[in-house]
């Protein structure tokens, strides 16, 4: 292999000799091989400091290069703004590097997640309000009862919780009775305390935050709230600007509300023109997609609108990625059909299945099965058999996201029945 030009990532570039135009390449114009990568991941509804993605990525790719037979290496990355980190990845096609960004909204959660106790089960109530009276929840177990169970857990919960902090305060009642019958009364005062002591040991749990996701997702029924919009259109700039530059493709991975927020992103730029104005191929990967929480609401006519025109562009690839053994996923449902808003020129998503059964070993398969926020970001972590999905291969290897799966069919399990009454768009 000759060395080309210094790379943007600091290091020299390999130059494989492919054709490095848009829509260049083998097959009617799909681009096979890269050596620069620009990577932009969107997390879901998650209050942790970007760091965790990088370490995350770290010991998780050692461990599938391990597995795979070749090497991956992580570097600081060379950002101006953001966070992020450079990865190089070696192997018998070669060499190849990638920039990967995190694109952050983690502030947002974390406002969202301020709320009190109080306040707290107010939006419970407010959610479940919601989805009853709409009847969306409805809709939703018509396709996957999994993600149903997910979103009524924090409920069940949280009533759990104050059901223990009030028999804890009915029997210190009891025992303040037999001293003065007014006393009783200070019993009350027991309540807040119990509740509080739940809520800080919630990380074992996830109650507290599992219920502001949900309340966070359905306050505006579906809409988007003005200071995500914001967000969003930032997301946008950044992903414009390296729309412009010297990249061999450009990657999107959305996981979980990540993944919607993605679609929203991607297909306001395909509106605009910017990814038919495009200098390289872009790839979305979404993983673990939750879109019909959102997109099933009856004001989530941005999203909805969103959804029909990503799925009908012809300047990109979008292959959606969930499993089964994931209880909090759609799995192998496509977002665009179920939601009612595919036409005859959908276009995307291909989706395909993680199938954790056949992909993991029976030994880690067993024990994470009852893990299920873990397995629920098992998608950008080691597979034991790697073959068909390598989230590392994906992001820093040497193939386009088009090249690497061309040619896969659909999923056999996949999932396209509309199921949701709300169909308006924006």
């Amino acid at each position: 292999m000759d060395i080309g030009h210094i790379s943007k990532l600091g290091k020299p570039r390999v130059a494989f000799g492919e054709n490095h135009s848009h829509n260049g390449g083998v097959d009617g114009g799909i681009k096979v091989q890269i050596s620069e990568a620009q990577v932009f991941y969107i997390p879901g509804f998650d209050p942790f400091p970007p760091r965790r993605y990088r370490e995350l990525y770290r010991r998780e790719g050692q461990e599938q290069a391990r597995i795979a037979g070749y090497q991956l290496d992580q570097y600081k990355a060379n950002l101006k703004t953001g966070y992020g980190w450079s990865a190089e990845l070696c192997d018998e096609a070669g060499k190849s590097e990638a920039e990967i960004e995190v694109l952050m909204w983690s502030d947002i959660v974390k406002t969202s997640m301020s709320s009190g106790i109080f306040f707290t089960y107010l939006n419970m109530l407010k959610t479940a309000w919601i989805y009853i009276t709409t009847a969306t929840l409805f809709d939703i177990v018509k396709l996957r009862k999994g993600p149903v169970i997910a979103a009524l857990y924090p409920n069940g919960f949280l009533i759990v919780q104050l059901a223990i902090a009030l028999g804890v305060a009915y029997g210190v009642s009891r025992l303040l009775l037999a001293i003065h019958p007014m006393l009783s009364l200070a019993a009350l005062l027991i309540i807040w305390p119990v509740l509080a002591l739940f809520q800080k040991y919630d990380h074992k749990v996830f109650a507290y935050y599992l219920m502001q996701d949900y309340a966070h997702s359905t306050k505006l029924r579906g809409a988007y709230p003005p200071e995500l919009k914001e967000r969003l259109r930032q997301f946008k700039e950044k992903i414009s600007v390296a729309l412009t530059e010297e990249w061999d493709e450009i990657l999107v991975v959305g996981h979980s509300s990540g993944a919607h927020l993605a679609v929203s992103v991607l297909a306001e730029l395909s509106r605009d023109g910017h990814l038919k104005q495009a200098t390289c191929p872009l790839g979305f990967l979404s993983l673990g997609q939750v879109v019909p929480m959102v997109a099933f609401l009856p004001d989530a006519k941005q999203l909805r609108q969103d959804l029909r025109d990503l799925s009908e562009s012809d300047d990109l690839t979008w292959i959606d990625v969930t499993a089964p053994g994931d209880g909090c996923s759609f799995a192998l449902c496509d977002p665009v059909a179920v939601c009612g808003v595919a036409r005859d020129t959908k276009k995307w998503p291909l989706v395909l299945s993680a199938a954790f059964t056949q992909t993991l070993f029976a030994s880690k398969w067993k024990a994470l099965r009852w893990r299920f926020f873990r397995l629920h970001f098992h998608y950008v972590c080691a597979f034991d058999h790697a073959e068909v999905y390598d989230y590392f291969q994906i992001t820093v290897g040497s193939k386009t996201l088009a090249a690497r799966f061309m040619g896969r069919a659909p999923s056999k399990s996949c999932i396209l029945t509309p199921t949701a009454r709300y169909r308006a768009l924006c």
